[in-house]
């Protein structure tokens, strides 16, 4: 299992020794929730920009960047010069089928791995036929837009429902869970089946975000 740390609730007056300190403590890649206001309620763009930044110059750590955006396209080219190692987004922001396969076409093209993600409400069925040409797809536990939301334990059934089909199919798609994940929460989601978590407050918010990390490493 890999942890990806949602750095969403990180605090503007220091972001600098808290990514070193994520780094420290072994997370395996900083989660980039990249919101535009539209899509979801929260526009928070021009802070993960230079939160990418940031990181770029400090740590080799991956960029595992999420996309809750309409215009995808756009933020494809926007992202891209800080090479992430993954660009999701989700499926809900396209029009039609077509335009997911050239979404997916267009981050690879740009050297980077691509990922789908739902919303909690989407059945897992319609994306069943994009995961041979993506690396993950991540499976939204809470509603998209804000941090430090519950856990919504339907979605786990949505996870399971997912390994199953990846498979019986023989796929090497990764699944990704993201939000209300934390110490009470993460074996539930590691045991339906995800391979990577994301974890934003509980470890950002705490005082010894090593322990948090470690604790859920080891699920």
């Amino acid at each position: 299992m890999y942890l990806s740390t949602s750095i969403l609730s990180v605090e503007e007056k220091n972001p600098v020794r808290i990514f070193y300190n994520l780094e420290e403590a072994k997370t395996d890649y900083f989660h980039i929730d990249v919101m535009d206001g539209q899509f979801v309620e929260k526009d928070t763009n021009k802070q993960m920009l230079e939160y990418c930044g940031i990181i770029k110059q400090i740590s080799n750590l991956p960029l595992d960047i999420h996309f809750m955006v309409n215009e995808v396209k756009k933020y494809i080219d926007e992202y891209a010069k800080f090479e992430p190692d993954i660009v999701t987004f989700h499926y809900e922001s396209c029009k039609s089928d077509e335009e997911v396969m050239e979404l997916i076409k267009c981050i690879k093209e740009n050297n980077i791995k691509p990922g789908l993600s739902i919303k909690p409400n989407t059945e897992v069925e319609k994306i069943y036929k994009f995961l041979p040409y993506i690396h993950l797809v991540l499976i939204m536990t809470v509603e998209p837009g804000k941090g430090g939301q519950a856990l919504i334990p339907e979605t786990l059934t949505k996870i399971k429902q997912m390994k199953e089909h990846i498979n019986k199919e023989n796929l090497d798609t990764y699944i990704e869970a993201d939000g209300g994940i934390n110490l009470e929460t993460v074996k539930d989601v590691t045991n339906a089946g995800a391979d990577i978590i994301v974890v934003g407050s509980a470890i950002t918010k705490s005082e010894k975000p090593k322990e948090i990390i470690q604790k859920l490493k080891r699920f």
